[in-house]
């Protein structure tokens, strides 16, 4: 394994929790602007029809897949930038 990639593990985890959080916080925010008053419902929520639960979902999964690879691909610039070499 290269070096930079093994030097890159405590950063891409560290980078991992920020990235989670971000998009916790996102999500609530657009499921707040989309006109939602209730938190998103979970799967198991009886009182939430199939449609709201599927597209709450859907937003959750789109909005976090993205702020990962923002997170990730930022991180991965940073350590070219300082050292040189692309940690991938």
């Amino acid at each position: 394994m290269k070096a930079s990639k093994i030097a890159y593990k405590p950063v891409g985890l560290a980078l991992g929790v920020v990235s989670g959080a971000l998009a916790g916080v996102a999500f609530k925010q657009v499921w707040k602007v989309t006109g939602h008053d209730q938190d998103a419902p979970h799967a198991t929520d009886q009182d939430r029809g199939w449609r709201e639960v599927l597209i709450a979902a859907i937003l959750q999964g789109a909005i976090f897949a993205a702020v990962k690879a923002a997170v990730d691909r930022g991180g991965a610039s940073a350590v070219h930038r300082l050292t040189g070499t692309w940690p991938g």
